[in-house]
């Protein structure tokens, strides 16, 4: 269990156009200098992430549909389960036992087998509350391998009219003044082949995460950054562990809209 205090955090933040360049100053919400509380970051992050698994299992009777019974001793042969009858393929085979064909599973998946973890609600909130103020750390943004070099400010603070850009390349030319556009080329490098069965499975390429946008309403700025590698945007109202730290490692790079900033407030009172 750490806490680390975070008293030393600026509540004023400069506010950046569309060009790069600051237009004012707000006053942060106290949310951003909550404790770093990577252990209950870890915790709500499992428990969303394991809340998205289906429980599956199978047919209790699967392998069991069968008039197998074991004749006993005395006759020379294993004492397994076989099919009753005479003068048909089937008569006198092994069945129902997990080594005979078409037998029963030894230990088939159930589905009252416990695939997700809970978590208090209280909390999954402070674990929101810590992953929020993590982002405005430029040492936890940074060890997360973020590309933060260009990055003028933490938290970064941007007005409302990012909402508003309808076409990718609005956003790359954006991302570009802000210093982010190296974060988005890292992740875009980053794809690589997973190892293992899953590349038969639908899940081939391993990515990386880059730059988070954090927005109040969708005006157009979801599909113009969808096809962008690694850059995620998400309503404010819907914000969770799993956007802030894939992985449940703490520290994403954020870029937040000033409305989005207002609505954390009146969520987080």
């Amino acid at each position: 269990m750490s806490s680390i205090a975070r008293s030393n955090l600026k509540l004023q933040v400069k506010v950046y156009d569309l060009d790069g360049k600051p237009v004012r100053e707000i006053e942060l919400p106290p949310i951003f200098a909550a404790p770093f509380r990577p252990d209950l970051i870890r915790r709500a992050f499992i428990s969303s992430f394991t809340a998205r698994i289906q429980p599956q299992g199978r047919d209790p009777m699967a392998g069991k549909r069968t008039t197998a019974e074991s004749w006993g001793v005395g006759y020379g042969i294993a004492r397994v389960p076989r099919v009753k009858g005479s003068r048909y393929p089937k008569a006198n085979q092994a069945a129902f036992i997990p080594m005979a064909v078409g037998g029963r599973r030894a230990h088939p998946p159930k589905v009252e087998k416990v695939v997700f973890e809970r978590i208090n609600r209280k909390e999954k909130r402070l674990a929101v509350m810590s992953a929020i103020a993590a982002t405005a750390d430029p040492k936890l943004v940074s060890s997360r391998g973020h590309m933060v070099d260009g990055v003028p400010e933490f938290p970064l603070v941007v007005v409302d009219d990012l909402e508003k850009l309808g076409k990718t390349a609005s956003v790359r030319n954006f991302l570009k003044q802000l210093g982010v556009w190296s974060d988005v080329e890292r992740a875009k490098k980053g794809r690589k082949i997973r190892p293992g069965k899953g590349k038969f499975r639908g899940r081939k390429y391993k990515r990386r995460k880059g730059p988070l946008i954090v927005i109040s309403e969708d005006r157009g700025i979801v599909r113009a950054a969808r096809n962008l590698p690694g850059v995620d945007v998400v309503q404010a109202r819907n914000l969770s562990v799993i956007h802030l730290a894939p992985g449940g490692h703490a520290g994403r790079l954020t870029i937040w809209t000033e409305s989005a900033i207002r609505q954390l407030e009146e969520r987080f009172k």
